[in-house]
């Protein structure tokens, strides 16, 4: 009966054959709250960006949470397919799960399911799927604005793109969006702090800044939890 709780009844067939843009979403098994707390959200976090950056994925919105995340990205513009996001989650997958794992005192238990990959050929998807992921908290009731969230993308986004890409990103409406999103993220143990809660400012080695879509978006490494000293990323 434990597969009633799983994401998806079986492993998603992953079409990477042709590079582009692409929606992702992976959950932990059986939607198990692996990553809760700020600490533990803060490592995740730090790690699907500084794969992201290793791999040549061009983020453009994320959100992470402590059961599952999200993102929309670009393919690596030098290579012609996106094959190389199996590794580059994979990689993230191991090293977050054996972590958690040594913190739990759990070894061998699987912690991550899988990932379910779209490729974005619209506009309106791909924009769509950009407010999706930027307002992701909000959908989730973590925060009454995605600003405040600080492991999605949405401050970033407000202070790097034009008023103008915020307000026509922000226009479309979320309940237009399809995407398999049944999870219910932890908010028990997460607390924005003057830490964790203004990311954006707390780091020397911030982002590179830029435009939200063409340019790859650095986000900052947070500092916010004595367990994240130990992290693999």
């Amino acid at each position: 009966m434990a597969d009633e709780k799983i994401p998806w009844p079986h492993a998603p067939t992953h079409q990477l054959a042709t590079s582009g843009t692409y929606f992702v979403t992976a959950s932990t098994y059986q939607k198990l709250h692996h990553f809760r707390g700020a600490a533990r959200l803060k490592v995740l976090h730090r790690g699907l960006l500084k794969l992201a950056e290793k791999f040549g994925w061009q983020l453009e919105a994320w959100a992470v949470f402590s059961n599952h995340y999200h993102f929309v990205a670009h393919s690596p513009a030098q290579e012609p397919t996106a094959q190389s996001l199996p590794a580059m989650l994979s990689e993230l997958h191991k090293k977050t799960a054996a972590w958690v794992n040594r913190l739990d005192k759990t070894p061998g238990r699987q912690v991550w399911f899988n990932y379910r990959e779209t490729r974005l050929t619209f506009q309106r998807s791909y924009l769509a799927r950009l407010n999706y992921t930027h307002q992701n908290p909000v959908k989730h009731g973590l925060v009454p604005v995605a600003s405040q969230y600080p492991w999605c993308s949405a401050r970033w986004f407000e202070r790097t793109a034009s008023a103008a890409q915020v307000k026509s990103i922000y226009r479309f409406k979320l309940d237009q969006v399809k995407v398999f999103d049944e999870f219910e993220p932890d908010a028990d143990r997460w607390v924005v702090t003057k830490e964790s809660g203004d990311c954006a400012d707390s780091v020397a080695a911030l982002q590179k800044r830029a435009p939200v879509r063409g340019t790859r978006a650095y986000a900052c490494v947070l500092d916010c939890g004595d367990e994240s000293a130990k992290s693999p990323l």
